[in-house]
């Protein structure tokens, strides 16, 4: 599809038109980071910054009810109770605003996970059918970055319905899917003209940003391989304060727990975010737990992204290389450095 053009100032119109009938989720300041929160009018998008949190929160909330439960008694025979149940599937449309490439891309790791051959999970695949992501290409890049080292790169367009690029007075668009495409029709667009070759200069000079990428292609091998090196996962956690906020910041992290919460003969089912880096997360009713060390929950983490993942989703990493867990981290976990540590004790096993 062709390339189109929309400045500025018409961008946030359009924005202002999307809300109309959707909510619309876009980067803004927030007790001092940038995060995602619903568009309204004086709220302005920060584009020239990456949002801290991801855009997963828009297809896979952060807390959400899955459904209402409630025990009524047979009024003809009291001993009886029975139990009506009622779903609260998502009904609102929703479009993120904003996202960067790696961002968005982690939905390839949801999809894979809850709409998928076997499963499908009402809740999310709702909510992903329902929401169009607006994607920002990056013109800029920042040390913790490695997107292209994942099979990616700054303007990949992978789970996006439109593509902007940052161009001079506003940002070249290209739709990415049919839907976006439809997006794109509306009068705020122009054509792209001169500006679609800057766009691609945009992304060229990006790309370049980053570098030569580090091949990851036998981390899965070589993780495995030090599976139960219990030293080395030892010295690789001896930082980490098992805060959670790698897997809470994470585009592609997708545990979760469910609860039910009753408030006398009636109540709800709840589903939120969970962290593996937990030491409640596998706490098993027995007392038991098979991940008592903080060494085996990180194991399991990286393992997770670098080693389980491709070898369950034709070889698809389960990072998308944004960089959050490590800019974030307060103890300066970097997972790109235990991976390649992980293919470097396998050279010197080797050597040996």
């Amino acid at each position: 599809m062709a390339c189109k053009f929309i400045s500025n100032e018409d961008t946030n119109k359009w924005l202002e038109a999307l809300a109309k009938d959707h909510v619309v989720f876009v980067p803004v300041e927030d007790g001092g980071s940038v995060t995602f929160r619903p568009f309204a009018e004086g709220r302005k998008p920060v584009l020239d910054r990456m949002p801290v949190r991801s855009p997963k929160e828009a297809v896979f909330p952060q807390t959400e009810t899955l459904l209402t439960y409630k025990y009524e008694k047979d009024p003809e025979n009291p001993e009886r109770t029975a139990v009506s149940i009622k779903e609260t599937l998502p009904r609102e449309r929703a479009v993120v605003f904003g996202a960067r490439p790696c961002g968005t891309r982690g939905m390839s790791v949801f999809d894979k996970v809850f709409d998928n051959d076997r499963i499908r999970d009402p809740y999310y695949a709702t909510r992903r059918e329902n929401t169009l992501y607006i994607t920002l290409a990056c013109d800029k890049v920042e040390s913790t970055c490695f997107c292209h080292e994942v099979g990616s790169g700054p303007a990949d367009t992978t789970c996006s319905d439109v593509l902007l690029t940052p161009v001079q007075g506003g940002f070249a668009a290209e739709a990415v899917t049919e839907r976006g495409g439809k997006m794109l029709e509306a009068s705020f667009f122009a054509d792209g003209g001169d500006k679609c070759a800057e766009a691609e200069a945009v992304k060229k000079a990006t790309r370049e940003m980053l570098g030569e990428a580090h091949d990851y292609s036998d981390a899965p091998e070589k993780l495995m391989a030090a599976f139960d090196d219990d030293e080395f996962w030892e010295e690789q956690a001896a930082g980490c304060i098992n805060c959670g906020a790698c897997t809470y910041l994470c585009p592609t992290c997708y545990c979760f727990n469910i609860t039910d919460e009753p408030t006398g003969t009636t109540g709800k089912r709840v589903r939120t975010w969970d962290t593996c880096m937990s030491f409640q997360y596998t706490l098993e009713g027995s007392g038991h737990n098979p991940r008592t060390v903080k060494a085996s929950r990180l194991k399991n983490r990286v393992n997770h992204k670098f080693a389980y993942i491709p070898d369950t989703y034709d070889k698809h990493i389960g990072c998308c290389g944004c960089g959050r867990c490590i800019k974030s981290c307060p103890a300066s976990v970097d997972i790109r450095a235990i991976v390649k540590a992980a293919q470097a004790r396998s050279v010197k096993k080797e050597s040996k």
